[in-house]
C-alpha cells in the first residue's frame, strides 16, 4: 500500500496500473499522440504551454510516467521529484484547472490504448493514482511538501 496526501493506493491498484502500463509502452509513442492530441482538444489555451515539435515532449511524457509508475511500490522515493516538477510547472504556467483536463485526457488515451483491457477496476486505479501524483504536484506549487 502507498499513501501520500492522505490518498491510498492499495497493492492491487499497484499492481493494475503497473500491468496496464506495460501494454501502453508498446504503444507509446501513439499513446502519447492519443494524450497531447485530446489535451488540446480539450483545452486549446494549453497548446502554446508546449513547444510547436512535440516529439520530445512526447517521449519526456512516457519517460516520466514510466519513472512513476514503476516506483508506485517506493513512492517515497521519487516524490521530492513529483514535487520538483510540479514547482516547475507553475514557471511554466501551468494552472491548478490544467490538472484536471491532464488527467481527462491520460484516461482516454488510456481506454484508446488498452481497449477492452481498460475495465472500470483499470481507470479506478489510475485515477487514484493521478490523484496522489497530481495532488503532490499541486501542493508543492503551492509551497506544501508531501
Amino acid at each position: 500500500m502507498t499513501t501520500t496526501n492522505n490518498i491510498v493506493l492499495t497493492s492491487n491498484e499497484i499492481e493494475l496500473v503497473q500491468s496496464t502500463f506495460t501494454k501502453v509502452l508498446h504503444i507509446s509513442d501513439a499513446a502519447a499522440t492519443l494524450f497531447y492530441n485530446r489535451l488540446f482538444e480539450l483545452d486549446p489555451s494549453v497548446r502554446h504551454l508546449f513547444p510547436a515539435e512535440i516529439t520530445e515532449q512526447k517521449k519526456k511524457l512516457m519517460g516520466t510516467l514510466k519513472t512513476v509508475v514503476f516506483s508506485l511500490r517506493q513512492l517515497e522515493t521519487i516524490v521530492p521529484a513529483i514535487e520538483e516538477l510540479g514547482q516547475r510547472h507553475v514557471r511554466y504556467k501551468v494552472e491548478e484547472r490544467h490538472y484536471e483536463t491532464v488527467g481527462a485526457s491520460l484516461l482516454w488515451a488510456l481506454e484508446q490504448g488498452l481497449g477492452k483491457d481498460f475495465t472500470a477496476e483499470v481507470k479506478s486505479a489510475w485515477v487514484s493514482a493521478y490523484t496522489l501524483i497530481s495532488n503532490t504536484m499541486k501542493n508543492a506549487a503551492h509551497g506544501v511538501s508531501a
